[in-house]
């Protein structure tokens, strides 16, 4: 194959791969990594983020591209002949929500990201032919909006039911990197993939300058951890759900699944208790454990129509998936409806963020804090800003106004920042008011 491919043409080599797939929906594929030649490290590369922090070997974006052919030769030409050897990834703290606790994250080096990138890009159209449409997170074309829709949408055509809301407890940290092999040699057994992905496994961590080896988990950060996680749920979760437990269910069900992040409505309360008994049984097979309470059942149904509060007699209880609370309320034309509103947690750490940015950014030049503030309020809305939820968005930015005036206030004891300056102020530059970016979530004719 001579000359430079363009991105169209890596596309089209993907959909063979993934026909290839469709074709042998039971076979473990043996040649994949031919698939990825120097064109193919190029496109890897275009689609890897710039402008992330440095791994252990301090190598920056810009500095690998300042000789790009080389590097990206070189780079193919180690994991191809095994040579390779996959770094540990830096381990650094960021903030977890409101500034009190951090979580962990591994960096891993630029190059890493690259190749990493190459080999997912291998993997995915394989594994796209098997994933299930319940899942939908970190896949291509679906979003977490799309799961909260399926997640609206199946309850109110099932007027609600009994919903288990489930928590993995520390899954990136706890998934067992031999079962993961083994599930993934059930449909790829190439050599170059398979060694790379047990490298990336056991490249281990760097924290303090000290190396650190784990025996379970998958690094978070990588590239390619997103992409496994999917794998091992879909082998410990959704197959097992399609295949051994919808068939012996009484009465409906459903499953909404983003990345580790899922809850199961049944329509009958015993098929719950049924389900709800083997659940963490079919999870410590796997060498994982659910969170014993943040995993919880809840009893989510339509109330009577005479019910003159949300929540109608003892009614519908409450839940949370993906940053949303989701609950029954009234429409304005009098309906009960299912309704999507900010989580109280996800609204209190966003304010939090917010006002940690603007007391660090304080004596910045006034156009760049609106600037930085401006964008950070689109980002809220882009996400937040759903049919059903303009209260919580209208008080998120009525918060953030308070706040930016509070730390402008703070700047200086000569030249207070008082209301009528900060009106002034906001004239010349003014914050993006809120806005629903996903206008309307359709439902199903009423059940």
């Amino acid at each position: 194959m001579t000359g430079r491919q363009t991105p169209e043409t890596i596309s089209t080599r993907q959909e063979r791969i993934a026909t290839l797939a469709k074709q042998m929906p039971d076979a473990a594929l043996r040649s994949l990594s031919h698939h990825i030649d120097l064109d193919w490290m190029r496109e890897a590369y275009r689609r890897t983020r710039k402008d992330g922090a440095a791994g252990v070997d301090g190598q920056t974006a810009a500095e690998f591209a300042e000789d790009l052919e080389e590097n990206l030769q070189s780079l193919l030409d180690r994991a191809k002949s095994g040579r390779y050897r996959a770094p540990p990834v830096r381990r650094v703290y960021i903030p977890k929500g409101d500034g009190s606790k951090t979580r962990p994250i591994g960096i891993p080096t630029f190059e890493d990201k690259v190749l990493q990138r190459a080999v997912a890009m291998v993997l995915e159209p394989v594994y796209e032919q098997d994933f299930k449409d319940f899942s939908y997170g970190f896949r291509p074309g679906r979003s977490a909006h799309d799961a909260l829709k399926a997640l609206r949408n199946g309850l109110w055509s099932m007027r609600g039911g009994w919903v288990l809301d489930v928590d993995v407890s520390k899954f990136f940290d706890t998934i067992d990197r031999r079962l993961l092999r083994d599930i993934l040699r059930q449909r790829v057994v190439d050599g170059v993939v398979v060694r790379l992905v047990g490298k990336w496994l056991n490249a281990g961590v760097m924290e303090g300058g000290v190396m650190m080896k784990a025996t379970a988990g998958t690094p978070q950060g990588g590239v390619i951890s997103p992409l496994l996680a999917n794998i091992y749920l879909h082998e410990v979760l959704d197959r097992w759900w399609v295949e051994e437990v919808l068939p012996r269910l009484r009465g409906r069900a459903l499953l909404v699944r983003y990345a580790d992040d899922f809850v199961i409505a049944f329509e009958r309360q015993d098929d719950v208790r049924r389900v709800q008994a083997v659940l963490a049984k079919r999870f410590a097979k796997y060498g994982l454990t659910l969170h014993p309470e943040k995993t919880r059942l809840v009893p989510f149904r339509r109330p009577r129509r005479t019910a003159s509060g949300p929540q109608g007699g003892p009614g519908p209880g409450s839940f949370d998936f993906l940053g949303f609370t989701q609950h029954w309320a009234r429409s304005r034309k009098g309906r009960w409806v299912i309704k999507q509103k900010t989580a109280k947690s996800r609204f209190s750490r966003s304010v939090k963020r917010i006002s940690l940015w603007c007391r660090k950014a304080r004596h910045l030049p006034v156009s760049d804090q609106a600037r930085t503030l401006s964008a950070k309020l689109r980002g809220h809305y882009q996400y937040y800003g759903v049919t059903g939820n303009w209260r919580a968005i209208a008080r998120f930015h009525w918060q953030v106004t308070r706040t930016w005036r509070k730390w402008l206030d703070r700047r200086s004891n000569r030249a207070r920042m008082n209301w009528a300056r900060y009106k002034e102020l906001l004239k010349r530059h003014p914050l993006p008011r809120p806005r629903a970016y996903h206008s309307t979530y359709h439902l199903p004719a009423n059940p």
